[in-house]
């Protein structure tokens, strides 16, 4: 409120984003405000990457999934494509550990700021690692979660690595 004109505000209020508030204030920290509009919430939870898919209409492959992994006990984010699986013997061979394993949820909250099923690909609480499997280049668009089950983003795959910091990297599951 101005101090001049009591009760008129200073300024319109931006509309609010379907984004999760820490991931919309991300986003327009990373100066990729314009991204906001095109949030998109869904009525239900897109825990899963086919869950998101069909909510979105786009094939699972367009889905971008952000996993967090412990490798000998420090997170690492993977940016998968929705179709695929993290093989995780590449995971622990591209870091040098010794040891990879899912994240605990309790891991992923803290590190990430988000819950499981809507963490995206950047705007976390914390710095991580990130690698990046080349099946997401495969796509000119993906999706990728925007902070709550219930709402996504679509980015260009460079993009949405060169935002992530993901070194890109081969480590998809493939059928022996």
């Amino acid at each position: 409120m101005s101090a001049e004109s009591p009760g008129a505000p200073d300024a319109p209020e931006p509309a609010p984003s379907a984004a999760h508030p820490r991931f919309a204030e991300a986003l327009q920290q990373l100066g990729l405000g314009d991204l906001l509009p095109r949030v998109r919430r869904f009525p239900e939870q897109t825990r899963t990457a086919a869950e998101a898919a069909a909510a979105i209409g786009c094939e699972l492959s367009e889905i971008c999934k952000s996993l967090i992994f412990a490798a000998d006990g420090v997170p690492v984010l993977v940016l998968m494509d929705g179709s695929s699986r993290v093989d995780l013997d590449l995971v622990r061979q591209e870091l040098g550990a010794e040891k990879v394993t899912r994240a605990k949820a309790d891991v992923v909250r803290e590190t990430t700021g988000y819950a499981i099923g809507g963490v995206p690909p950047f705007g976390h609480a914390t710095r991580t690692r990130v690698l990046a499997d080349r099946s997401l280049l495969d796509h000119d668009l993906v999706w990728a979660a925007a902070g709550t089950p219930y709402a996504v983003f679509p980015m260009a795959p460079k993009t949405l690595i060169a935002q992530a910091g993901g070194t890109l990297v081969d480590v998809r599951e493939t059928a022996e």
